[in-house]
C-alpha cells in the first residue's frame, strides 16, 4: 500500500533516528522502509485495533527520492520525546509509572498480534508479545511528564515480556553504572521495586534477579549489535556505547 496526499510539505529532520534518518511532513513521520516494514505495520494496526492507540497510526509506504529507499509513513504523535542528558521530570514517579503502564498495555495488545515476519530483529523464546525491543523514555512521547506514546518500533519482534521490561528499567529507573542521575542505590532499589509492582499488578510478576539477569542478557546482545553498527555505520561513538553496556551487563551480572 501506498500512502497518498496532496502535493508535499516541507520536511523537518527529527532528533534520533540512530539507526537511518528520520523526518516530519505535516502530521506524518517518514522513515526508511525495509523488509520488515509490512509486519511492524500489521502489529501497530493490530494494536490500534485492541484498544491500544498510544502507537502511531500506519498509512502505508511512499516512494523515495532519486535512489533512495521507500519510506514508510506513520502517524505522528504530538508531545515531547527526552533525549539524553535527560530532564529532570523524566525520573519523577509520574514518568516511570506512565512508562511502565504504556509497555504494559502494549504488550497486552501484541500479545495477539499476528508474529508472522520477516522482522528486522531477532525473535526470542519464549515467545509472549511481540516486543518493542527499545522500549525506553527517548522512544516515549510524554504530555506534562506522562508517557503517552509508544514510538520507532521498526526493531520490534516476537519475544518474552520481560526483554522490554528489563530494558525499560535499564533506562528509567536506571540500572546502569553512571549515576549521573543523582540516586543512591537505596533509591534505585525502591524505584525498580515500585517498577516490578507496577507491571505485575496484572498477574505478571519478575523478581529482581529475574530482571537483572534479563538486563545482562539485553545488555550484552546490544554491546554486540552497537559495535558490529560502529564499524557497519563508520560511527565510533558506537563503540563507546558498546563498552558502556559490556560495563552495565556486568554489574547486573553481581546484582543477581
Amino acid at each position: 500500500m501506498r500512502a497518498h496526499g496532496t502535493t508535499p510539505e516541507p520536511e523537518e529532520v527529527l532528533a534520533g533516528g540512530n539507526m537511518g534518518p528520520v523526518s516530519r511532513r505535516g502530521d506524518v513521520v517518514l522513515r526508511t522502509a525495509g523488509a520488515w516494514t509490512p509486519a511492524v505495520h500489521r502489529l501497530l494496526a493490530h494494536c490500534r485495533a485492541h484498544g491500544m492507540d498510544g502507537v502511531p497510526e500506519p498509512r502505508g509506504v511512499e516512494p523515495g527520492v532519486g535512489e533512495s529507499a521507500e519510506r514508510e509513513v506513520l502517524e505522528y504523535l504530538d508531545g515531547e520525546v527526552p533525549a539524553y542528558p535527560m530532564p529532570g521530570w523524566v525520573w519523577r514517579a509520574a514518568a516511570l509509572d506512565s512508562a511502565v503502564d504504556l509497555l504494559r498495555r502494549f504488550h497486552a495488545a501484541s500479545a495477539t498480534a499476528d508474529r508472522t515476519g520477516p522482522w528486522r530483529s531477532p525473535g526470542r523464546e519464549p515467545v509472549e508479545v511481540v516486543c518493542h525491543n527499545d522500549a525506553a523514555p527517548y522512544n516515549m512521547v510524554f504530555r506534562d511528564g506522562t508517557a503517552v506514546g509508544l514510538i520507532d518500533l521498526d526493531f520490534a519482534s516476537p519475544g518474552p515480556r520481560i526483554w522490554d521490561l528489563a530494558y525499560l528499567a535499564y533506562r528509567i529507573v536506571p540500572l546502569g553504572t553512571d549515576r549521573a542521575d543523582g540516586f543512591t542505590d537505596a533509591q534505585r532499589d525502591d524505584r525498580l521495586d515500585r517498577l516490578l509492582d507496577r507491571y505485575g499488578d496484572r498477574g505478571v510478576r519478575y523478581d529482581r534477579a529475574d530482571l537483572f539477569t534479563a538486563v545482562a542478557d539485553r545488555l550484552e546482545e546490544l554491546a554486540v549489535f552497537s559495535a558490529a553498527k560502529a564499524v557497519e555505520l563508520g560511527r565510533p561513538e558506537l563503540a563507546e556505547h558498546a563498552r558502556g553496556y559490556e560495563r552495565d551487563a556486568a554489574y547486573a551480572r553481581t546484582r543477581r
